[in-house]
C-alpha cells in the first residue's frame, strides 16, 4: 500500500512539473560562451513582430563537415527565434542543387535573385575529387517583403575553418539585421555635411546606396539654424578641404552635446592630386580645416603626417624600356596601406582589410576622463611615418624590404570615442547670426563619435560612366572592407539598443591539440579501450556483491 502511494505521488509530481513547463516554458544554456542563447534585443524584436515570419534556408543537401556545422547552427538559432516569435515563424530547408528535372530552372531563378552558389571541392569515399555547389543563403519573408541573408562570411586571408567559425558567430546579427530592415516602421535619417569641399554625392554614391538600406540619406549645408541637425541619427563629415566656419562648428558641437553622433573623416595632409598624376611629384603640407580644437576637446588629434606601409595595395607600373611596347607589372604602392581591423570592436570585427590612400594618423589626447577610446583601424607592423612638409615623389619610393626604414608598427588611423564630451564652445558666446531653441551646453550627454584620419576610405572609384563598388581595387579585382567597415561604423553610432553588440559574439572552436595527441596517443588509446571495460567490470562486481549480501 505504501509503495502504491509513493508511486502515485511521484507520478503526480512529474505531471505537475510537465504542466508547469508547458505553461511557463524556460531554457537554460549551460555552455561557457552561451552559444545557444539569443540577446535581449533579439527577443524583443521577435516578440514585437506584427505578422508571421517565413524563412527559407538553402543550405542543405550533401554538405562537408564545416558547412554541416553552419547548417546545424542556423537551424538551432532559427528554432530559438521561433520560440519567441509572437505571430509564429515557419522555417524551410531546401537543397537547390538537388539533381532532378527542375534543377536548372531552380538554379537560374536563384541566380536572378542574387543568390550565388559557393563551389566546394572535396573527395568522395573512393578518394576522387568532386565539386559540389553550396548555397549559404537564407531568404526572410515578412508582410510581402523579402530580404536575402548571406550566411557565409568570406574574409580574405582567413582559412576556410576560420571563415566558417566567423559565419557561426555572425548568424544572429546577420539574420536579425535583415529582419529589422523588414519590420522597421520608423524612417531614420542621417546626413552628409556639404559646403567645405567634402566628398561629392557621386564620390560617396556606393556608400550612400549601402546606407540607404537602413536610413534616409540627406545631404546639405548647415546654414544658421542651430537646431538644423535635430532628428538625424548620425552626421557624416567626409573629408572637408576648406576650413569650417565658427557657425558650422557650433552647430556640430551642440549637436554632439545633445547626444548626436558624428563620423569624422578628416585628412591631415593636403596634396596636389593633378600635379601628382601629371608629373609624379607633389608637395605634401598640413591640411587645416579648423577642427583641431573641437577634436582635441573630444579627445582625438589627427596628425599632419603621411603613412607608408609594406602591407599595401599594388598599382600597375610600366617596366618596359623607353621606346618598347608598354609592359605593366604590379608594384607595391606604399602610400595605400591595407589597414588592419580591430577584432575587439563591433564596428570593425570580422571585417576584411580596409584600403586607405595618403592617410594620416590619429591619437587620443587631452583630458579624457569619462571618455573611452577604442582602436578601429591601424597599419601593419612595418610602417614609416612621413612628417610634413614633404615631397611625394613616385620615382623615389622606398624599398619595402628595408626593415630599418619601415621600423614603426600599428599606427592608429581610426578610433571610436564614447562617453561625455566637453564642448569646444564652453565659456564662449555662440557665433552671431544663429537662431535656435536649445540652450547652449558645456558638456554632452553620453554619446559616441568616430574619428578617421583619411577621407579616401569613403571614395568609390569610377570607370567610364560606371560607379565602382567602394573598396574595389580596379587593377587586381580584390574587394576590400571599406564599405562594410563604414556601414558598420554608422550603424554603431546610430545604435542605442545594443544591436551592434551581437557582432562581438565569440564562439570558440573546440579543436584537437594534435601535438598532445601524438605524444599521448598510447595513453589515450588505453583509456578509451580500457575505461569502458573497467567500468563494466566494476558495475558487474558491485551488482554481484550487492546480491550476495542481500541473499546470503
Amino acid at each position: 500500500m505504501k509503495r502504491n502511494v509513493k508511486s502515485i505521488l511521484a507520478l503526480a509530481i512529474v505531471a505537475a512539473a510537465l504542466a508547469a513547463a508547458c505553461i511557463f516554458p524556460f531554457r537554460i544554456d549551460l555552455t561557457s560562451d552561451h552559444r545557444y542563447s539569443i540577446a535581449e534585443p533579439t527577443k524583443h524584436l521577435m516578440q514585437n513582430l506584427e505578422s508571421p515570419l517565413s524563412v527559407t534556408v538553402y543550405l542543405d543537401g550533401d554538405l562537408n563537415p564545416g558547412f554541416l556545422r553552419l547548417r546545424r547552427a542556423t537551424a538551432e538559432l532559427l528554432d530559438e527565434l521561433a520560440v519567441h516569435a509572437a505571430r509564429g515563424m515557419e522555417v524551410h530547408f531546401e537543397n537547390p542543387a538537388a539533381s532532378d528535372d527542375e534543377r536548372r530552372a531552380r538554379l537560374d531563378s536563384l541566380a536572378a535573385q542574387g543568390l550565388t552558389p559557393t563551389a566546394v571541392y572535396d573527395r568522395d569515399r573512393d578518394g576522387r575529387a568532386q565539386r559540389n555547389l553550396v548555397f549559404p543563403w537564407a531568404v526572410l519573408s515578412y508582410e510581402g517583403r523579402m530580404a536575402r541573408v548571406n550566411l557565409l562570411k568570406n574574409i580574405r586571408g582567413h582559412s576556410g575553418e576560420e571563415n566558417l567559425n566567423t559565419s557561426v558567430e555572425s548568424l544572429e546579427f546577420e539574420l536579425t539585421d535583415a529582419l529589422r530592415t523588414l519590420a522597421e516602421r520608423e524612417v531614420k535619417k542621417i546626413a552628409f555635411i556639404e559646403g567645405h569641399g567634402e566628398l561629392t554625392e557621386e564620390e560617396t554614391y556606393d556608400l550612400s546606396r549601402a546606407l540607404s538600406k537602413y536610413f534616409q540619406v540627406d545631404r546639405g549645408t548647415l546654414g544658421t539654424d542651430a537646431d538644423a541637425l535635430d532628428g538625424y541619427k548620425v552626421v557624416v563629415v567626409a573629408s572637408p578641404q576648406t576650413p569650417l566656419s565658427e557657425t558650422d562648428k557650433y552647430i556640430l558641437d551642440q549637436y554632439v552635446m545633445r547626444g548626436g553622433r558624428v563620423l569624422w573623416m578628416v585628412e591631415g595632409v593636403r596634396l596636389a592630386q593633378e600635379q601628382l598624376s601629371a608629373t609624379g611629384q607633389s608637395p605634401a603640407i598640413e591640411l587645416d580645416v579648423n577642427l583641431k580644437d573641437m577634436l582635441f576637446r573630444y579627445g582625438a588629434r589627427v596628425n599632419p603626417v603621411l603613412l607608408q606601409d609594406v602591407q599595401c595595395a599594388s598599382v600597375p607600373v610600366n617596366v618596359a624600356p623607353a621606346g618598347d611596347e608598354p609592359h605593366f607589372e604590379p608594384m607595391p604602392w606604399v602610400y595605400a596601406p591595407l589597414l588592419l581591423t580591430s577584432y575587439a570592436h563591433p564596428a570593425s570585427r570580422n571585417v576584411a582589410e580596409v584600403r586607405a590612400e595618403f592617410c594620416s594618423s590619429v591619437e587620443p589626447v587631452g583630458d579624457r576622463e569619462g571618455v573611452e577610446t577604442a582602436l578601429l583601424l591601424a597599419t601593419s607592423n612595418n610602417t614609416h611615418v612621413v612628417g610634413t612638409p614633404a615631397n611625394v615623389d613616385l620615382n623615389a619610393l622606398p624599398d619595402p624590404s628595408d626593415a630599418a626604414y619601415f621600423g614603426t608598427g600599428y599606427v592608429p588611423v581610426a578610433v571610436a570615442l564614447e562617453g561625455r564630451f566637453s564642448s569646444a564652445f564652453a565659456h564662449r558666446l555662440p557665433p552671431e547670426g544663429l537662431h535656435g531653441t536649445h540652450p547652449q551646453r558645456a558638456e554632452s550627454v553620453p554619446t559616441r563619435q568616430i574619428v578617421i584620419a583619411d577621407g579616401d576610405l569613403a571614395r568609390n572609384g569610377r570607370e567610364g560612366g560606371e560607379i565602382l563598388p567602394l573598396g574595389l581595387d580596379r587593377y587586381t579585382g580584390q574587394q576590400f572592407g571599406n564599405r562594410e567597415f563604414l556601414v558598420n561604423a554608422v550603424l554603431y553610432l546610430a545604435d542605442r539598443d545594443g544591436w551592434m553588440d551581437l557582432r562581438s559574439r565569440t564562439v570558440r572552436l573546440a579543436l584537437l591539440n594534435k601535438k598532445a595527441c601524438r605524444e599521448d596517443r598510447l595513453m589515450w588509446q588505453i583509456v578509451n579501450v580500457g575505461a569502458p571495460v573497467g567500468l563494466l567490470l566494476a558495475f558487474g562486481a558491485a551488482w554481484l556483491l550487492a546480491r550476495r549480501k542481500k541473499y546470503s
